[in-house]
């Protein structure tokens, strides 16, 4: 099994015990985190096929920050260890989407049949992704590459969809669109606007920019955000 492997674990027992069980799976290329600071390094600096992450970090910070960072930047499947869940992380889990769950204490069988099933639902949902999508329009259904939309911007149930100077309405919260589209390097930067990285031209004081227009960076976003931006 050649994948790359991260494990965001703070107690380094079971980070170790966790890589063990990885290596007599066949993943060699395996690193590790023991804190949050480090774990967002190590995501801004490579990429991964797969994360094991430790819900309950030491720190302000816990694993279901460290996903909603994974989710932003660059969306790569994790699965969730932890030993409890109270109902109001339990909650916050659901909302960001791990691909599976191990309970500690696990031993070589959870790790195998969670991470066996993990890379089965990777390759599954590879091989189905769309090339493109379609939009309703008066004329019927139009077809989109994802690379071509600048960003979409939300109003209340509805988005609009900025295409290459041009703009869609369609009846879909922005959560909903950019569920779909994180795959394919969206960034949520505000509330109300979820863009795409690789069309940005320019960015300056608070803003993001595609060629004229200018969308904010909301204050909760930026710091994930600008991890991201590499400087030469």
């Amino acid at each position: 099994m050649e994948k790359k492997v991260l494990i965001v674990e703070d107690e380094p027992l079971i980070a170790d015990d966790l890589s063990f069980h990885l290596q007599d799976l066949g993943v060699s290329d395996i690193k590790i985190s023991l804190k949050y600071e480090d774990a967002l390094r190590k995501l801004t600096e490579s990429t991964f096929d797969l994360i094991l992450l430790d819900v309950n970090l030491s720190g302000e910070k816990d694993g279901i920050d460290v996903a909603k960072f994974i989710n932003r930047t660059n969306p790569t499947p994790f699965i969730f260890i932890t030993s409890y869940y109270d109902t109001d992380t339990l909650s916050r889990a659901k909302e960001v989407n791990p691909v599976a769950y191990i309970l500690k204490p696990f031993n070589q069988q959870d790790i195998q049949v969670n991470v066996e099933m993990a890379f089965h639902k990777i390759q599954s949902a590879r091989r189905i992704k769309p090339e493109k999508f379609f939009i309703k329009d008066k004329e019927g259904l139009v077809s989109i590459d994802p690379e071509h939309i600048d960003y979409v911007e939300a109003f209340d149930n509805y988005a609009k969809i900025f295409v290459s100077g041009q703009s869609h309405i369609i009846s879909h919260t922005l959560k909903s669109i950019e569920d779909k589209l994180l795959a394919f390097g969206f960034e949520r930067v505000h509330k109300s606007y979820l863009i795409n990285f690789s069309r940005i031209t320019m960015i300056s004081e608070g803003y993001v920019f595609f060629d004229k227009t200018k969308i904010p960076i909301g204050r909760a976003y930026k710091p994930d955000f600008m991890a991201k931006i590499s400087l030469l």
